[in-house]
């Protein structure tokens, strides 16, 4: 457990450090931030999953580029459990299955995230629409995805 706690402190203050860069749709990796795909491509920064897969590369996790990999990349959490680092998931599109967006917990009552076009990575209250679950990166888990995709 306290293995886990240590990752996820390493993600949420990677999270944190990177407060003010610009969201960029389809930017930024494990990395860090890069130029975006279609309305991102001339932006320098994030969208939502690129952030947390940069804070979790930073905590030496690999979960994945897109927000449905990232759902599947550790063990659901209740909400009562969450810790710093966690990935929360809101599912705001009812016509497509799965999450849409995804920030990492601070505590059980904000989030870090990269919300959308024209803004910057900022804390915001964990409690918004949509809210679909949450998710610890799982190692094991993880180390499987990385070998898969990456080597």
């Amino acid at each position: 457990m306290a293995v886990r706690s240590m990752a996820g402190s390493i993600a949420l203050r990677a999270a944190i450090e990177m407060i003010g860069v610009p969201y960029s749709w389809g930017g930024g990796g494990p990395d860090g931030p890069g130029f975006g795909i279609g309305k991102g491509a001339k932006t320098w920064g994030f969208d939502c999953s690129g952030l947390a897969e940069y804070a979790w590369a930073r905590a030496g996790v690999a979960i994945g580029t897109t927000t449905y990999e990232q759902w599947r990349a550790g063990i659901r959490i209740p909400r009562e459990e969450i810790q710093a680092g966690d990935l929360v998931f809101y599912d705001n599109d009812a016509g497509s299955p799965g999450p849409e967006h995804v920030a990492l917990a601070v505590d059980a009552t904000q989030i870090v995230h990269a919300p959308f076009s024209g803004e910057s990575v900022r804390l915001d209250s964990l409690e918004r629409p949509h809210f679909l679950g949450v998710v610890r990166p799982s190692a094991g888990r993880s180390d499987a995805f990385a070998k898969s995709a990456y080597g």
